[in-house]
């Protein structure tokens, strides 16, 4: 692999209007630090720095930053996006010693079609995407191959299972489970479903008879009490019509 090599300029001055006017110029405001080192404030291109990152090493990528005609061996520690459109606003490098270890977080890669997908009606289920790991700068990995092809049905594989080289010390927990095998989700949903649908049936003659009838419309309103006085006048107009018919 070629060797990168990343051109910065040094700044002193600090803040976020003199942020904002490197980026006017096309670059970003960063820092450059190590073990044995205090902090440099430097500027360099987003462009160059982008790229790294997209590379298949990613932010573990070895490079040479090129200050003031010195170049330093360093790696990307830390960026800052924009939220909105995604774009590099700052960068940290942290200069590193080639007879030095260090520990850096590695993405881990799957491969192959495990037995228990094909073949017993599985799905892979992804759990730990990144491990931590703690090697010679020259000796980070750009990404760990996992083999998942013989893993059947209920089956996983923990970070102990893995077979790393030796010159890469995992700092992750050996328990910590990479990949297993599990049964469809929606197989263990259908059972809850079928409940809810049969509930549903139970309780839908109960509002049939809670709601007005079908055939008038509306709702009959029961008749309301005689009063006394009318029921009494009544009763009288009654008795006189009877003694004028005597």
């Amino acid at each position: 692999m070629p060797e990168i090599v990343v051109a910065a300029e040094s700044r002193t001055e600090t803040g976020k209007n003199v942020n904002r006017r490197l980026r006017a110029k096309g670059l970003i405001p960063g820092v450059l630090y190590g073990a044995a080192r205090k902090p440099v404030p430097v500027a360099v291109s987003p462009h160059e720095i982008v790229t790294i990152l997209r590379s298949a090493a990613g932010s573990n990528t070895l490079f040479d930053l090129d200050l003031g005609g010195t170049k330093r061996k360093v790696i990307l520690k830390e960026f800052q996006l924009e939220p909105v459109n995604g774009k590099l606003l700052h960068a940290d490098f942290y200069e590193v010693a080639l007879d030095k270890t260090l520990q850096v977080k590695v993405h881990v890669e799957v491969h192959g079609t495990p037995i228990g997908v094909k073949t017993q009606g599985g799905i892979l289920d992804f759990v730990t995407r990144e491990l931590e790991i703690e090697c010679l700068p020259g000796d980070i990995p750009e990404k760990i191959d996992v083999d998942v092809s013989s893993l059947e049905l209920g089956k996983h594989l923990r970070v102990s299972d893995l077979k790393l080289p030796e010159k890469l010390k995992v700092l992750t927990e050996p328990g910590v489970v990479v990949v297993h095998v599990v049964q469809p989700r929606a197989e263990e949903v259908a059972p809850v479903v079928e409940a809810a649908e049969a509930a549903t049936a139970v309780a839908e003659p109960e509002l049939i008879k809670k709601g007005k009838p079908a055939e008038e419309g509306a709702e009959e309103k029961p008749e309301k009490p005689e009063k006394p006085e009318k029921k009494e006048k009544a009763e009288k107009k009654e008795k006189g019509e009877k003694r004028e018919k005597k």
